[in-house]
């Protein structure tokens, strides 16, 4: 299972972490670029708003923005030199886009390093550019085609990535990695982490059980795919695990590696 922090720093101390509890781990570096598409609508606000009605996630960022404008506007008086901090927060994507839109009407003129508010327009007549993941927008793709004249942005990224793989299978030890990892993994690897932990867990278990049966690896990779997919309940989930025989052949090199069986040939001990 593998674990996504957000530094060396992490990735190296979370492997140390592990080593010290015995658990067997290994450090990654990955470059690999992630690509997102968006849908952009370009309008003055009322424009925008006239041909919203029906759109769901139009007619929210529409709201979004009134609010961030009304609240931008009580508390900032003309000829007023704010900064960029004492305005909104880097989560605040709608203020941004208010205070955006002021700068390119020439309401807003930085002085000094300050945002000068030099009047206080109309939010109907702002021009403001929308832009929305097209997976979030898919099944109003027509109508948006439809009522305005939209346009595609593709941002390509070129990031690199630090992970944590641990090699384990025994199931205290995955408990235990992800134990340690809570302080170090990114949330959602570490949900990632633990169906996969529990999943790998479970499979070798099933694995060295069938084994003690069947001395031979081809008996023993049909036997498994017979049951598949290997079913574990839990109070609220249940995670079905399914593989193929080229995925077996993999795991059992792995096991053999972490010392639970010996695969030669046809044959194998455990």
């Amino acid at each position: 299972m593998r674990f996504e922090v957000l530094g060396k720093d992490d990735m190296n101390a979370l492997s140390r972490e592990l080593s010290r509890a015995g658990i067997m781990n290994r450090t990654l570096e990955e470059v690999s670029p992630e690509i997102a598409h968006y849908v952009v609508i370009n309008g003055t606000y009322a424009e925008i708003i006239e041909k919203a009605e029906g759109i769901e996630p139009l007619e929210e960022s529409l709201e979004e923005l009134k609010a961030a404008f009304d609240d931008l506007m009580s508390n900032w008086e003309v000829n007023q030199g704010r900064t960029l901090e004492e305005l909104f927060d880097e989560s605040d994507l709608g203020k941004l886009l208010v205070v955006t839109s002021l700068i390119e009407v020439g309401a807003v003129m930085e002085e000094d390093g300050r945002l000068v508010l030099m009047e206080k327009p109309r939010l109907e007549g702002l021009p403001i550019e929308l832009r929305f993941p097209i997976d979030e927008i898919e099944e109003y793709l027509e109508e948006l085609e439809e009522r305005f004249e939209t346009s595609m942005v593709t941002e390509f990224t070129l990031e690199k990535h630090y992970y944590v793989e641990v090699m384990e299978v025994d199931r205290e030890l995955v408990e235990a990695a992800l134990e340690i990892a809570e302080e170090y993994a990114t949330e959602e690897s570490i949900v990632e982490a633990m169906f996969e932990g529990i999943a790998r867990s479970v499979l070798a278990d099933v694995i060295l059980e069938l084994a003690e049966k069947y001395r031979k690896k081809n008996e023993l990779i049909e036997a498994l795919l017979e049951r598949e997919p290997i079913v574990v309940e839990g109070k609220r989930e249940r995670v079905n695990i399914y593989f193929d025989e080229e995925a077996i052949e993999d795991f059992l090199k792995e096991l053999q590696t972490l010392g639970y069986l010996k695969v030669k040939g046809n044959r194998i001990w455990i």
